[in-house]
């Protein structure tokens, strides 16, 4: 008797592409289980698969990204896998501690983690050519690593190759931009404790300005809806995107594109990062619990391998030190990064609406022109809010 497993998931385009091949070659392995994967808008995906898990109907495995597993656990929604994994023979162990820490309440594991994905600095070697701040061994010259010394940078490059944007800024998503750069300045977003807010400090009223100071003088482009594609299409000479577009920006582009890690602008090299992540909700049944564990290690162990193409530095330790992973393109920057540079979220109930909090008011202090300190007073306020309640 097969046992079908719903799976849930918010991948689309090149991603969904690996992880359609990865449940296939699952299926094909065994004939006890069989996984039909269901995709689902991403920007819907988290309000159905709520209310999934609170009807008690809904997928039997599902993608959670490492910061949003908090308020399920906390409801009792997802079960820890610790002796599930353990019936399967998957050992956590595998599994790099960070991530493993990540998904970990109660010194219980409540998820598989897939993967570590962050942002690297992407960069135009045609226009840095031109702008005569291109090394022989084709990185950017970038000067002194600081505020001051990339915006000359800058600078730099509107003089010497006028009708190009400097810096592709992700405006439209502004809240990463600001993290990458908050996080090297050894910004939080919480007291140690997780009660309060902590984004109203010199730290992060330094980022803001910066940033404002960038589209003041005409070094990003405030207006901007597309800032990916004006990269992409050869009209900027910086920017500051995920490392799953790798792919999409470097394939078969190497002579006109470059990729490297964020620099430390601000004083570190830490940055944003999250974790996609296989839980199991609490509805299914035993019989499923276990399938759906069988599975999730399978893309651990198997399917890492491949997810890997997909630019995310896997999770699985074999998976990341094996030599068909480091041989692909970049990859020895990707880890690098993922070891030693990304900063998780923290574990709060409250994450989803304190990130759609911070993202709405940190548009609105640069598209408005508001005084960071004023601007950052009133997130704070509002955090704290949410927070308490």
């Amino acid at each position: 008797m097969t046992v079908e497993l719903s799976f849930w998931n918010p991948f689309g385009g090149g991603e969904g592409d690996y992880v359609e091949r990865i449940v296939r070659d699952f299926n094909a392995s065994q004939k006890g289980i069989a996984v039909r994967p269901l995709r689902l808008e991403s920007n819907e995906y988290y309000v159905k698969l709520g209310t999934a898990l609170s009807s008690g109907k809904g997928p039997d495995i599902a993608v959670v990204h490492a910061d949003r597993l908090s308020p399920f656990v906390k409801a009792k929604q997802i079960v820890p896998l610790a002796g599930l994994a353990q019936e399967a023979g998957f050992d956590f162990h595998e599994v790099d501690e960070r991530n493993v820490s990540a998904v970990t309440f109660g010194m219980k594991p409540h998820a598989v983690p897939l993967d570590t994905h962050f942002h690297m600095l992407y960069y135009n070697k045609t226009i840095l050519r031109q702008a005569g701040l291109l090394n022989g061994d084709e990185t950017p010259k970038l000067g002194e690593l600081s505020p001051e010394g990339f915006t000359q940078t800058l600078q730099q490059i509107r003089k010497a190759v006028p009708g190009t944007e400097p810096f592709a800024v992700n405006t439209p998503y502004f809240q990463e931009p600001f993290l990458d750069l908050y996080y090297e300045a050894g910004g939080e977003l919480l007291s140690p404790d997780g009660k309060q807010a902590a984004v109203h400090n010199d730290k992060a009223v330094r980022v803001l300005q910066f940033y404002q100071r960038l589209y003041a003088d005409g070094l990003a482009d405030m207006n901007d809806k597309t800032p990916w594609d004006t990269f992409h299409n050869g009209r900027a000479a910086f920017w500051i995107g995920g490392v799953w577009e790798a792919g999409y920006h470097l394939n078969g582009a190497s002579d006109r594109f470059g990729i490297m890690a964020i620099p430390p602008l601000f004083g570190s090299s830490a940055q944003w990062g999250s974790s996609h992540t296989l839980v199991v909700p609490s509805y299914v049944s035993r019989e499923k619990q276990q399938a759906a564990m069988t599975f999730m290690a399978y893309f651990s162990r198997v399917g890492s391998k491949l997810w890997g193409e997909a630019g995310h530095v896997p999770a699985g330790r074999a998976a990341v030190e094996s030599e068909a992973y480091q041989a692909l393109p970049y990859r020895k920057l990707f880890i690098e990064a993922a070891r030693h540079q990304v900063k998780f979220a923290p574990q709060t109930d409250n994450y989803s609406t304190l990130f759609t909090t911070l993202s709405e008011e940190l548009q609105s202090i640069v598209l408005g022109g508001t005084d960071p300190e004023e601007g950052l007073a009133a997130l704070e306020k509002k955090m704290n809010a949410i927070l308490t309640n």
